[in-house]
């Protein structure tokens, strides 16, 4: 491999520092405040992370008095906004006279090439042309500029011309003309002239909105006890079990293991639910005839608004429900539709408001917040994200046998998802768009992932319907300094079958200001997540499928907005898929803990080397330590927290000065072995062909054998240990208590002082006086017996 190349993949794999010219200028060139950017006067703009895209609106309210058809009788009016070559159409009524529209028309300034613009009123007609009623002209040069947080303009009556300009026509137009920034409070819901092609519903896909996740609750049913259960055969005692279901989401307790008309469980069932509450608690008792077949022995649904809302780890209070049971036989007739009293079943359910529902995982959590709002804090900071734009994107899919690229991106932090508007056909489209979310912990991290756009209409190769991936970016609150503008620019990386891709660049600035420093500081003395994680913990199993189901929720919940957060989007962002087995992640995660050990294994080396007097100075060095160390012990945990303390002032010299971002070298994502990411791409059961199973099971047994002989090599070091005292070889077990004998007798004779002197002076010893020999210790402790001899 070429190292020249390898250089310059790791570096265009890196974080780039940017320039950009932000905070807010007045649209014809004058700056406020009389500087580029706002630093230290930010409370003049709220939008101060990104730069200015400045706008021409035009907000089209209402129309009255309009001229009818001679033919028809009546007016079919829509308006018709021109500027250049740019045509927006408003909504077109039928047999209206006196209209009301009010859409808001915004045309790039960059992109304008015309001095006027033209507002035509004109009526749809069957053949033909469509009549024009009348029009309104302005002179860009004459159009007033608005800045917020200056009051929206006020729209104004204007009179129609005919279609040469020479004389008025009978009817009237309201209107509001201006220009602003993307700050303008119309600018979201706007028609844009870069969206123009777009038509129907796929409009309301190009939009930047706001969305907020779904108010989770984990929903406990602590089920009891049952009575006066009935089985269909009278001579036999039913084995009964329940099972409960909330909207998908399935559980069952175990089956008793006696067979009785009243059962006894006393087991948790933990669900996921979410506000508004859709869902029922649907609670069936059924009996155990086979291991095939199981019979209905009764039913009941109850709504979860009917139970109560715990905050705190006190019980909730117990209640029996009545269950219900449909009657069979031909010989009932009508009454066999009749709902039958069956039995009872004894509940302690409850909603779990002192928890927080993980919808993602805890290595990158955005939000720790227990589910009820009555027990959050108050906010530490303040976090503002301006989303500037992309460079380099790679085309995603063709349109007229081109490559194009209809880009948006989303972020996630807590409970707030934002999208931006989508840019049509660009690899390096500008957003400028900025958002604000309240911080409640330091130690969480925001998520941000570049999409395509796959649902605007007219596209000849969707991808099977799906927004494709560009690539994620995660920015941890925690490696950020306070009230520091970063202005970066991040590689879009993505992991495909055929390797590692990089898809382009997201260029951001954000900056995280810190409200209050002491609570910042109480926070690192508590727990991340709420107490009752820890007081009532769950399972590692349980976690896995709350999350799952939590997940699932919050991508139902948020495809049903208009427009829609789509499912492949929301589980890439909260990463559906990072529990499912790689061999790249093992390797990587291997690594790192290699990594961690090399600190340990380098001060090992180190001392070896003053045992060995690898260097006599350093060596005479540690031996005048060593001795003072000796002499006044109280200096040795002073001397370890001093050392520390230097090392972290050497090193404050080297801190990274920007937040860490994707490591492809950490991650193993370079050097991965194709069929390895062919393994990990697979679906879950697999569909690859039964001879490549084979091999990856037979490359799967052959790692974990090497697992299973580290596993039992540290099984056989504390079986050792054990055999110490256990009496399994009587000789050497007796050897070891009369040398504690005789070392008990001799320390206690002797001054600890001297004891450790003499071991250090023994440890630290001269080569000369060294031998290449085992020492007898470690030959005594390799020679006593281990349980492998007792495996088969």
């Amino acid at each position: 491999m070429n190292p020249q190349a390898t250089s310059s993949h790791q570096d265009d794999y890196k974080l780039k520092e940017t320039h950009p010219k932000l905070g807010e200028r007045w649209p014809h060139g004058g700056m406020r405040g009389g500087v580029g950017w706002i630093s230290s006067e930010r409370a003049t703009s709220t939008y101060d992370l990104v730069e200015q895209m400045h706008y021409l609106y035009v907000r089209v309210v209402k129309a009255k008095d309009l001229p009818t058809n001679p033919v028809t009788g009546s007016c079919d009016p829509y308006v018709e906004v021109k500027l250049g070559n740019y045509k927006g159409k408003t909504q077109r009524f039928e047999k209206k006279t006196n209209p009301e529209w009010k859409q808001v028309f915004a045309f790039s300034k960059e992109k304008i090439q015309s001095s006027v613009i033209e507002v035509l009123v004109k009526e749809k007609e069957m053949v033909g042309r469509d009549d024009c009623l009348g029009r309104v002209i302005f002179e860009m040069t004459e159009l007033p500029t608005r800045v917020p947080p200056d009051s929206p303009l006020a729209p104004q009556w204007y009179r129609l011309e005919d279609s040469r300009g020479e004389r008025k026509v009978k009817g009237e137009i309201m209107l509001a003309v201006w220009i602003g920034t993307q700050a303008d409070e119309a600018f979201p819901d706007a028609w844009h002239s870069d969206a123009a092609s777009v038509q129907g519903e796929g409009v309301f896909s190009v939009r930047s909105k706001v969305y907020v996740s779904p108010k989770l609750w984990y929903f406990r049913v602590n089920v009891i006890e049952a009575q006066d259960v009935e089985s269909q055969d009278k001579s036999q005692l039913p084995q009964v079990f329940v099972k409960a279901q909330v909207g998908n989401q399935i559980l069952k307790t175990k089956i008793c293991p006696t067979r009785t008309t009243n059962p006894f469980w006393n087991e948790d069932l933990i669900f996921v639910a979410a506000e508004p509450f859709e869902e029922e608690l649907v609670l069936t008792v059924e009996n155990k005839v086979s291991p095939s077949k199981d019979e209905l022995a009764g039913s009941v649904s109850l709504k979860l608004t009917i139970f109560e809302k715990r905050l705190d780890h006190r019980p909730v209070h117990s209640r029996w429900f009545n269950l219900q049971k449909f009657g069979f036989g031909l010989l009932e007739g009508d009454k066999r539709h009749e709902l039958k009293f069956s039995t009872r079943v004894h509940l302690r359910a409850c909603l779990e408001g002192a928890y927080h529902v993980l919808d993602e995982s805890t290595m990158y959590v955005s939000d720790t917040r227990p589910t009820s709002r009555q027990l959050w804090k108050q906010p530490i900071g303040i976090l503002e994200l301006g989303i500037l734009s992309a460079q380099g994107l790679l085309s995603m899919k063709t349109k007229d046998g081109r490559g194009i690229t209809d880009a948006y991106c989303v972020a996630k932090y807590g409970q707030k998802w934002v999208r931006t508007r989508t840019i049509l056909e660009s690899v390096g489209p500008k957003w400028n768009e900025q958002y604000t979310w309240e911080v409640y912990d330091p130690c969480t991290v925001i998520t941000l992932g570049v999409f395509d756009n796959c649902h605007l209409g007219g596209n000849e190769k969707p991808a099977a319907g799906k927004d494709s991936r560009i690539g994620k970016v995660r920015i941890r609150l925690s490696t950020l300094e306070t009230d520091r503008i970063y202005t970066q620019s991040y590689p879009l990386l993505v992991l495909q079958p055929s390797g590692l891709k990089k898809m382009g660049e997201l260029q951001l600035a954000f900056r995280f200001t810190c409200l209050s420093l002491a609570n910042i500081i109480y926070l690192y003395g508590h727990p991340l997540l709420p107490k009752m994680h820890y007081l009532h913990p769950f399972t590692v199993s349980q976690l896995d499928s709350l999350r799952y189901q939590a997940m699932n929720i919050v991508a139902v919940r948020l495809g049903r907005a208009e427009p829609p957060l789509r499912k492949e989007v929301v589980e890439y962002m909260l990463d559906v898929d990072s529990h499912m087995w790689s061999m790249r992640r093992s390797k990587a995660n291997f690594f790192r803990i290699v990594s961690l050990f090399s600190g340990i294994i380098s001060i090992g080396t180190w001392v070896g080397e003053v045992c060995h007097w690898k260097n006599p100075a350093t060596s005479v060095l540690v031996h005048v330590l060593f001795f003072i160390l000796i002499c006044y012990p109280e200096l040795i945990l002073p001397t370890m927290f001093l050392y520390m303390f230097l090392i972290g002032i050497w090193n404050f010299r080297f801190r990274q000065r920007h937040p860490p971002h994707m490591d492809t070298k950490l991650s193993w994502a370079e050097a991965v072995h194709p069929d390895e990411l062919d393994e990990e791409f697979d679906t879950f059961p697999t569909s690859r062909p039964q001879d490549i199973v084979r091999m990856r099971y037979d490359r799967l047994r052959s790692v974990a054998g090497r697992i299973q002989t580290v596993v039992g090599d540290i099984a056989t070091q504390g079986e050792r240990f054990q055999a110490l005292l256990s009496w399994r070889d009587p000789r050497a077990t007796s050897l070891f208590v009369v040398f504690c004998l005789c070392a008990a007798v001799a320390l206690y004779m002797t001054p600890f002082k001297i004891v450790v002197l003499v071991v250090g002076l023994y440890l630290l010893r001269h080569p000369r006086f060294r031998s290449k020999m085992p020492l007898p210790p470690s030959n005594f402790f390799r020679r006593l017996p281990v349980r492998a001899d007792s495996m088969i």
